[in-house]
């Protein structure tokens, strides 16, 4: 049996166990056939399932660029492999993931990304990388842009695990997008965002669930009353990690 099938199985039947309200708006901008980009904000380790798994059946598989260093793991990176994910290393050697994502989708293939490149811990977008813009344009696949939300409080960066029963996570998929040829590179994706951003303001002002106590605002951002950190402050700390990486990694090539 082709893995991808019970391992998605398997991560919906978690979904069900924690009796997660997965809800899926938009759906029917994903094209039917053909390759097509699926650029998500990001805001959860999760992301990539709920985006992909969302939508109720017959879906059409996605390939996820994932960052490399997942594909270690015990249990994740032999999932992440069995369901055909693209290993990415962001600091080091992104032109292989690149050229496979490319390959995939000149086959027709759904391709997930995530354009922010890593988490962010504001839950606010962050400036994309030009990576989606420059696949639809070498593909002519259509991006659709998809706003999550709600899966921050499961599982994220700089906070504990909290798999809580009942959370809600919306995922919303907006209309296909063909980024403009005569549209810089940069400014393509920063558009995409924009798309993004419109998408999420909406899940966010429509979400069911609130912060049971001052405590459980941490997943609000700050500039909806939140005790998110501000982008700013989030930034300036993912700086840091980014350094502290590179450090490692020149210290262990130098072994």
């Amino acid at each position: 049996m082709d893995p991808y099938v019970p391992i998605a199985a398997g991560m919906r039947g978690v979904w069900h166990g924690l009796r997660l309200d997965v809800r899926a708006i938009g759906y029917h901008h994903i094209p039917g056939t053909g390759g097509a980009i699926l650029a998500s904000n990001h805001i959860s380790y999760l992301d990539f399932c709920f985006v992909a798994l969302a939508p109720p059946r017959p879906r059409r598989r996605v390939r996820f660029l994932a960052r490399h260093d997942l594909f270690r793991g015990r249990v994740v990176g032999p999932a992440l492999r069995a369901m055909g994910q693209i290993p990415v290393d962001t600091h080091g050697d992104p032109i292989t993931a690149f050229a496979q994502a490319e390959q995939a989708l000149r086959r027709g293939e759904l391709l997930g990304i995530h354009p922010e490149g890593t988490i962010s811990p504001s839950f606010v977008p962050r400036r994309a990388r030009t990576g989606a813009v420059r696949l639809a344009r070498r593909t002519g696949a259509p991006i659709v842009p998809v706003a999550v939300w709600g899966s921050q409080r499961l599982l994220t960066k700089w906070q504990p695990r909290r798999l809580r029963p009942g959370v809600c996570v919306t995922v919303r998929y907006g209309a296909p997008w063909h980024p403009p040829a005569d549209m810089a590179p940069a400014r393509a994706s920063a558009e995409l965002m924009r798309r993004i951003d419109e998408l999420l303001v909406v899940e966010q002002a429509g979400y069911p669930q609130r912060p049971r106590s001052a405590a459980d605002r941490w997943w609000v951002p700050a500039h909806l009353g939140g005790r998110a950190p501000t982008p700013e402050e989030a930034d300036a700390r993912l700086r840091r990690q980014v350094e502290e990486r590179r450090v490692h990694r020149r210290g262990a090539t130098a072994r």
